[in-house]
């Protein structure tokens, strides 16, 4: 950065536009503050976490009761959005989990047992839903290869899948209609805050806000270092899309979003989409333990091998009528606390800046929600929505 490179004065600036930036972005241009976000690339694009065509989305999410409030808030906004752009953002071709109680297996996001917990969560909150046995799930969804006697379903017909790419862009565009600045292809080297104001140095000049929201993702850790750097880990994920013999049966009308445990062990499970563009082929995608990298030296591309590995173990043994042929794949970064859960705090060192990283793998439908939540922290002082549960305490 020259010496004489512009000096950007504003009351708030968000670092990152992917899901959770986009959303604060745009939710506190409409409450009229000052706001400018910044970017590395051009958002909505595919080097980061919110990507991909489609992310799954449920009220009654087994994460637990704090998550609940900003899922179903989150499909309140895009009902709103839906009609402010006259697009649709939410298909809701419903979603669908399934599997056997599950005893001594690995948590996933924190709860034991992930269908009995969107179960409980949906009595608690009076979610729409409808409870499935093994009989009845073969009986409505062929595509599925075989149940077990002690599978269980657990359907939610109002939700369904979320467009990433769709709903960052409108958000995006919705905040500059409000008066939203923003950098993009621009590169945050420092944040600071000195005498109560944050100094954010960039790589197209120097930003004094009054406050800060750092929703970087995978970049959260080198560029807020301690504790950071040792809390998070990123985790490459894959993406696989393939053939079908008719696509018929995988439309949004025939078929809804899954959460499938074929067995016990969470390496077992995977999750698959319906199909509103054949061309684009079958989504099929599942979390992985994969190891911790440094993704600032570059993300390894999806390898063929990995899309056909990933239908020899799941896909093939599984589903009918999704064929080897690979139609596309791809990676998507995930940046993972160690119980899995958010952190939305303020930095522990600077009270100005408030961090919304990391989501772990689970946070695009809960996004919208949280942007909302952000925002009136910043211009209310307070959000409806309890964020305590995702303070950074509970890690130091």
């Amino acid at each position: 950065m020259s010496s004489n490179a512009p000096l950007i004065e504003t009351d708030v600036v968000v670092v990152g536009l992917g899901a959770m930036g986009a959303s604060t972005l745009y939710q506190l241009a409409k409450r009229g503050e000052l706001v400018l976000g910044i970017d590395r690339f051009v958002p909505p694009h595919s080097n980061g976490s919110s990507h991909g065509g489609t992310r799954v989305t449920r009220e009654a999410v087994g994460e637990g009761p704090a998550y609940v409030p900003l899922a179903m808030r989150s499909h309140e906004i895009i009902a709103e959005l839906e009609a402010e752009f006259g697009r649709t953002f939410l298909v809701k071709s419903g979603t669908l989990i399934v599997g056997s109680p599950m005893t001594g297996a690995t948590p996933l996001h924190g709860a034991q047992d992930f269908l009995a917990s969107s179960i409980e969560m949906a009595e608690r909150f009076g979610i729409e839903h409808e409870i499935l046995d093994a009989n009845a799930l073969r009986a409505r969804y062929p595509q599925f290869r075989q149940f077990r006697d002690t599978d269980r379903g657990y359907l939610e017909p109002n939700a369904g899948y979320m467009l990433p790419e769709a709903l960052i862009e409108a958000q995006v565009e919705g905040a500059k209609a409000h008066g939203a600045q923003l950098l993009t292809d621009t590169i945050v080297e420092k944040i600071d805050q000195i005498d109560g104001k944050v100094i954010v140095k960039t790589s197209a000049g120097t930003i004094h806000a009054k406050r800060a929201v750092v929703a970087a993702g995978a970049w959260t850790r080198r560029l807020l270092g301690a504790p950071f750097d040792r809390l998070l880990t990123v985790t490459r994920q894959t993406i696989h899309w393939y053939n079908a013999d008719d696509f018929t049966p995988f439309s949004p009308e025939n078929m809804p979003v899954f959460i499938w445990f074929v067995t016990d062990r969470l390496e077992d499970y995977f999750t698959g989409f319906p199909v509103t563009d054949p061309s684009e082929g079958v989504k099929m995608v599942a979390s992985r333990d994969t190891p911790d990298f440094d993704h600032e030296q570059g993300t390894p591309a999806a390898e063929r091998w990995e899309t056909e590995d990933f239908y020899t173990k799941h896909v093939g043994p599984n589903m009918v009528g999704v064929k080897p042929d690979i139609v596309n794949n791809a990676t998507c970064l995930y940046t993972n606390t160690p119980d899995n859960g958010f952190i939305i705090d303020n930095h522990p060192d600077m009270d100005k800046v408030i961090v919304v990283s990391a989501c772990s793998g689970h946070g695009f439908k809960h996004s919208l929600g949280i942007g909302e939540a952000v925002a009136e922290t910043i211009h209310d002082g307070k959000s409806r929505i309890d964020l305590s549960p995702f303070n950074l305490a509970r890690y130091l």
